[in-house]
């Protein structure tokens, strides 16, 4: 257990608050008024600083715009009622946070370091968290190499950092997927776990000529056949099949997604019929032409429960049935409502009270 953080705090002399279209919150362009940063030099981090959001300053050298040596976390918090503040399930992002820093040969950093680092930030902006329905405060902390030196060798310092922004719902409409049969986001033995940033960088083409035949999102496959479902672009992946909940199973490939592991809980808890597992590409559009797909959906911090309306496979476009009467996703957002805005008890011990 590390020590309270002695974290050194320069306050705005001019809060954007006012200014700010509440009512109107692009995701991932408005950003509250301050930022967490630390350093990792000489084997330990050190200088904890909150200041005023704004620009840095770098090396045009460093390691990270010339070797990819980044990565990050998405969370989000939540206001209550009364007025209490709460972070969704913080240390487990604080577990994946550090098996992508290990995958990426960066610096461990101690979760209670990743906890009150964000815990703080979101305390002194917390008027930032909007109260409407299905908003929230999205929490970014990141870290990236920093060494200003032309090498392919792990760096020697970092900057971790942490933003955060009101934002509303990341998707506002179900989605029109595709399933990619040509690009892979990840391999086996690479670094498809992680939330490295290349992984992103991977996608961007793919899911740009997806858009362009007017989908929303891919269902990324393995890379070796193209066989197997894993993911969506910005989300586990589930499907409702004959009343069991299916889902691909956690490898070096699929990203361990929080909010997953919240669905998969909740279902198991209620009794539903649950299995982790390889999905094939096939064994989905069979059970959409059988009838037997109900509901198939994303699931992840900044989608939270995005339910997909049609699959395009092989040229082909298959509607599931109407999403508004899909009734274990639909559950399962109010269930993680109720939990994340304290209308209900934690039983599980997700929430982490600011």
């Amino acid at each position: 257990m590390t020590d309270t953080l002695d974290i050194k705090i320069t306050k705005t002399n001019k809060s954007r608050l006012e200014e700010t279209d509440f009512s109107h919150l692009p995701f991932g362009k408005v950003f509250s008024d301050h930022m967490f940063t630390a350093d990792y030099e000489d084997g330990e981090w050190k200088n904890f600083q909150i200041v005023p959001y704004g620009d840095i300053s770098f090396s045009p050298a460093i390691s990270v715009l010339h070797y990819g040596q980044a990565f990050f976390e998405g969370l989000k918090a939540y206001k209550h009622d009364d007025g209490k503040v709460t972070v969704f399930r913080p240390y487990k992002n604080a577990e994946r946070f550090n098996k992508s820093a290990e995958r990426l040969c960066a610096p461990e950093l101690p979760e209670d370091i990743f906890v009150q680092s964000i815990a703080a930030l979101v305390d002194l902006d917390r008027d930032w968290i909007p109260t409407a329905a299905h908003h929230s405060l999205y929490i970014r902390p990141f870290m990236f190499s920093t060494d200003p030196y032309l090498g392919v060798q792990p760096s020697k310092t970092y900057k971790y950092m942490v933003l955060t922004g009101p934002v509303g719902a990341y998707f506002s409409k179900p989605l029109k997927v595709k399933v990619e049969t040509k690009y892979s986001r990840a391999s086996e033995g690479g670094f498809g776990f992680a939330k490295a940033a290349g992984n992103y960088a991977g996608s961007l083409l793919p899911a740009q000529e997806a858009m362009k035949e007017g989908f929303d999102q891919l269902i990324w496959t393995d890379g070796r056949d193209h066989a197997y479902v894993e993911e969506l672009g910005a989300a586990n992946v589930m499907f409702m099949i004959d009343g069991t909940l299916i889902t691909p199973s956690t490898r070096d490939t699929i990203l361990k997604g929080v909010t997953r592991d919240s669905v998969l809980t909740l279902a198991r808890k209620w009794g539903i019929p649950v299995e982790e597992r390889r999905v094939s590409v096939a064994e989905v559009i069979d059970a959409l032409k059988a009838g037997k797909l109900t509901e198939a959906f994303g699931v992840g911090t900044a989608a939270t429960i995005a339910p997909i309306a049609s699959i395009g496979s092989e040229g082909e476009l298959y509607h599931l049935p109407d999403t508004t009467k899909a009734e274990f996703s639909n559950r399962t957002l109010k269930a993680l409502n109720e939990i994340r805005y304290g209308k209900v008890a934690d039983e599980f011990g997700w929430n982490y009270t600011v």
